[in-house]
């Protein structure tokens, strides 16, 4: 009996460790150069968030962390010298059932791919286009090369 606990205690243990570990290697793998939580309409200057931030060559992606409240349709842009990108994401609410309740998870759909080729200063405008009261956080990833 005391063998079993010891052996299911062991591997217990590796998979936290490795759980940890290989989350942490894909965190490292990516490098976040933005990042905002637009939580309260006190971040917003007429209904708009902007800001600025210095951009590399490379390839990137945008993440969000949205819920059921967030902005339905959220208009982001960037500007700099001989750059500009404009997207309207739009939420979409993903249904799951388990055996005893029904509930939702949340992403934006849109093109979260952005190609830079060469280092510039970048405005980004991002428009919850009049919800400014849901959360959403919202970062620009770059990708490592293989």
């Amino acid at each position: 009996m005391n063998k079993k606990i010891i052996g299911v205690s062991i591997i217990t243990i590796i998979i936290i460790f490795s759980t940890y570990y290989s989350t942490n290697s894909e965190e490292k793998e990516n490098d976040i150069i933005f990042h905002v939580t637009l939580a309260n309409s006190e971040l917003y200057n007429n209904g708009i968030y902007t800001d600025k931030f210095t951009i590399d060559i490379g390839t990137y992606f945008f993440r969000f962390v949205p819920n059921g409240s967030s902005p339905e349709i959220l208009s982001i842009k960037l500007n700099g010298q001989n750059y500009n990108f404009s997207e309207n994401f739009k939420l979409k609410g993903i249904p799951h059932e388990s055996e005893t309740s029904k509930y939702f998870t949340w992403k934006y759909e849109g093109q979260k791919n952005i190609t830079n080729n060469s280092l510039k200063e970048i405005s980004i405008i991002i428009n919850p286009n009049g919800n400014v009261m849901g959360s959403v956080s919202v970062d620009i990833i770059k990708k490592k090369e293989a």
